[in-house]
C-alpha cells in the first residue's frame, strides 16, 4: 500500500488558513500604526503634557537657566504653583517666549509686600523658596521694594479669572509687578517634575 501524503495537522483542521500579507499590506500596515502613534503623541503633547525649558534667571535658586521641565496642561491651578504662560508683552514683530512664574495670587486675593515680607489676605506667607541672602540691602530696597495691588495696578483684590505672578528671584525677575495679572486662559500648564539635568532630577521644591 501506497503511503498516503501526509497533511499538517493545522491545515487538517483549519479551514481558513492565515494567507500571508503582501508587501504592499505590509507597508500600508506600518504606516497605518506610525501615523497612529504618531497622533497619539501629539496629542498628549497638545492636550496633556510636554517639555519647556527654562530660560534666564528669574526663577533662581528653584530653577536654573538650561533646567528642562515636564509641563502638565491638565489640572487647576492652585498659589504657589510654578506655571508657563506666553511672554505677556513680546517685542513688536517677536515670537513671544515663554515665561515661568509662580502663582503667588488667586482670585479674589489681597497682596502685600512689605519690609521684604508677603502678605496674603493679612496673612504673613514664609518664601522657602528664596534665597536673596547675598543681595546688598540697597538693591532689595530699589529691586525688590514694597507695593501692594493698590499701588501697581489700582485694585485691592486680584480679579476674576486672572493670577499674580512673581519670579522667585525677585531682584532679577518681569513679573506682575510689571505687566500685571495674567489671564487664567493665558496660562499653558503647571510643572513640578525638572527632567534635566539628570543629577537634579525630581519634584521641584515649593511652598507647600
Amino acid at each position: 500500500m501506497e503511503d498516503s501524503e501526509f497533511t499538517p495537522r493545522r491545515d487538517k483542521y483549519n479551514k481558513n488558513p492565515k494567507k500571508e500579507k503582501t508587501l504592499f499590506q505590509e507597508i500600508l500596515s506600518t504606516f497605518i500604526y506610525i501615523v497612529v502613534i504618531t497622533g497619539i503623541f501629539l496629542s498628549i503633547r497638545l492636550y496633556v503634557m510636554a517639555p519647556v525649558s527654562v530660560e534666564g534667571a528669574s526663577m533662581e535658586p528653584t530653577l536654573e537657566n538650561g533646567d528642562r521641565l515636564l509641563l502638565n496642561k491638565v489640572g487647576d491651578i492652585e498659589r504657589f504653583d510654578i506655571v508657563v504662560f506666553p511672554e505677556p508683552d513680546p517685542e513688536p514683530g517677536e515670537e513671544p517666549r515663554n515665561y515661568i512664574k509662580r502663582v503667588i495670587g488667586l482670585p479674589g486675593d489681597e497682596i502685600t509686600f512689605q519690609d521684604q515680607t508677603l502678605y496674603i489676605n493679612g496673612d504673613t506667607v514664609e518664601e522657602d523658596y528664596i534665597d536673596l541672602s547675598g543681595v546688598s540691602e540697597s538693591d532689595l530696597e530699589s529691586l525688590n521694594s514694597n507695593f501692594s495691588l493698590a499701588s501697581i495696578e489700582g485694585v485691592e483684590e486680584v480679579p476674576e479669572d486672572a493670577y499674580f505672578v512673581l519670579g522667585d528671584n525677585r531682584v532679577n525677575s518681569k513679573d506682575s509687578r510689571s505687566f500685571g495679572f495674567i489671564d487664567k486662559d493665558l496660562v499653558t500648564g503647571k510643572t513640578r517634575l525638572r527632567i534635566w539635568p539628570l543629577d537634579r532630577f525630581g519634584f521641584i521644591d515649593d511652598n507647600e
